[in-house]
């Protein structure tokens, strides 16, 4: 998802060469081409291979876009285009595999993934994604090997998205203790994530120590992230501390904007702890 410069290079050098023919030719010197043939055509396809490369790029941003968007066709006919002007780019193949899995085809996703993971094997972000795709298609264990593999990699630029994936993926396995871990581990790389603070208040909530849970939860509602599961779990952890002030002013908030979702009416239901 990057490059493109040599061109500029390129282009100086061709200047430079323009710019000391002149000279010559004002000297009035003979002197041997300064470029075979030979080299032009080297030239020429380095320049060839350098636009490939940034059409490849383009087609893969393009391709996230749609993907981001839930537009799946869009993002496959995207990647397509890319891989026909870059056949060995591990990234196409890496987002082409979450297409696959969002258009619920999981078998081209493994293949892709395998391929991707072999054009690229050191790769943490595809190392994290294809451990999400083990995640949700039952091999959790093998899953948290990927993540592990992708947190330890010091070239990794984003392993808080590793750590909360290995915490969740542990939840799925139910050891809570390593999930406890692995956002701990996740609040101290990025401690205004939402996802890992909304993830330790339901770990601390689950385990009564509701003051912990409001600490994290209080975090992601002033991030003014109000989605109703948040909202929900924030009423039941006042509602455990006693705090009726508090509690009633969240269940304001939770009328006013899902009046008709199934948090909203677990509450009227008095079902607080289901």
């Amino acid at each position: 998802m990057r490059k493109i410069s040599k061109m500029q290079m390129q282009i100086r050098g061709c200047v430079a060469f323009i710019f000391m023919a002149a000279i010559f030719m004002l000297l009035g010197c003979e002197s041997t081409p300064l470029k075979t043939s030979e080299q032009n055509h080297e030239f020429s396809a380095s320049a060839d291979q350098t636009d490939l490369q940034k059409r490849a790029s383009i087609r893969l941003q393009l391709a996230v876009s749609y993907y981001e968007q839930g537009q799946m066709q869009f993002a496959l006919d995207e990647i397509k285009q890319a891989l026909q002007a870059r056949p060995d780019f591990a990234d196409a193949y890496g987002v082409k595999a979450l297409i696959n899995m969002g258009m619920g085809e999981m078998k081209l996703a493994q293949e892709n993934f395998s391929l991707a993971l072999k054009l690229a094997p050191g790769n943490p972000e595809l190392m994290n994604n294809y451990g999400w795709f083990l995640c949700q298609t039952g091999q959790e264990v093998l899953s948290i090997a990927q993540f592990e593999s992708a947190i330890k990699n010091p070239s990794y630029s984003s392993p808080t998205k590793a750590l909360n994936n290995a915490g969740m993926c542990s939840l799925k396995l139910k050891n809570r203790p390593a999930a406890e871990r692995y956002f701990l581990q996740a609040f101290q790389y990025d401690s205004a994530n939402s996802v890992t603070n909304i993830n330790l208040a339901k770990i601390y909530y689950d385990a009564s120590d509701y003051t912990r849970a409001r600490f994290y939860v209080d975090r992601v509602i002033k991030m003014d992230i109000l989605s109703a599961d948040v909202l929900w779990l924030a009423i039941r952890i006042e509602r455990k501390l006693g705090d009726q002030a508090a509690e009633a002013s969240l269940v304001t908030q939770l009328f006013r904007r899902y009046p008709n979702s199934s948090e909203y009416a677990a509450f009227q239901r008095g079902a607080f702890d289901e």
